[in-house]
């Protein structure tokens, strides 16, 4: 199971939380939601159908997608687990 703890614009709320468990679902909740173990902080930028992500840990990529957004994110990565 990963967490994503994010900040910006373009999401449902300003601060969420996104859980993604390992079958591919997930789901988001409003707030910052525990527990926290760090894994890496990013800056996501979707502009139209370009999304820029600077991940500490990852490095800078770039993706294409299907449908027009704005978003402006700054992120924290987590992992579960020991």
């Amino acid at each position: 199971m990963k967490k994503y703890i994010e900040f910006g614009i373009g999401n449902t709320w300003l601060i969420r939380t996104e859980t993604e468990f390992e079958d591919g679902t997930e789901y988001e909740e409003k707030g910052i939601k525990g527990p926290i173990n760090f894994n890496s902080m990013y800056i996501r930028m979707w502009i139209g159908k370009t999304v820029l992500i600077a991940d500490s840990k990852e490095g800078f990529k770039r993706h294409k997608k299907k449908r027009n957004d704005f978003k402006f994110i700054f992120g924290i990565s987590t992992c579960e687990g020991p």
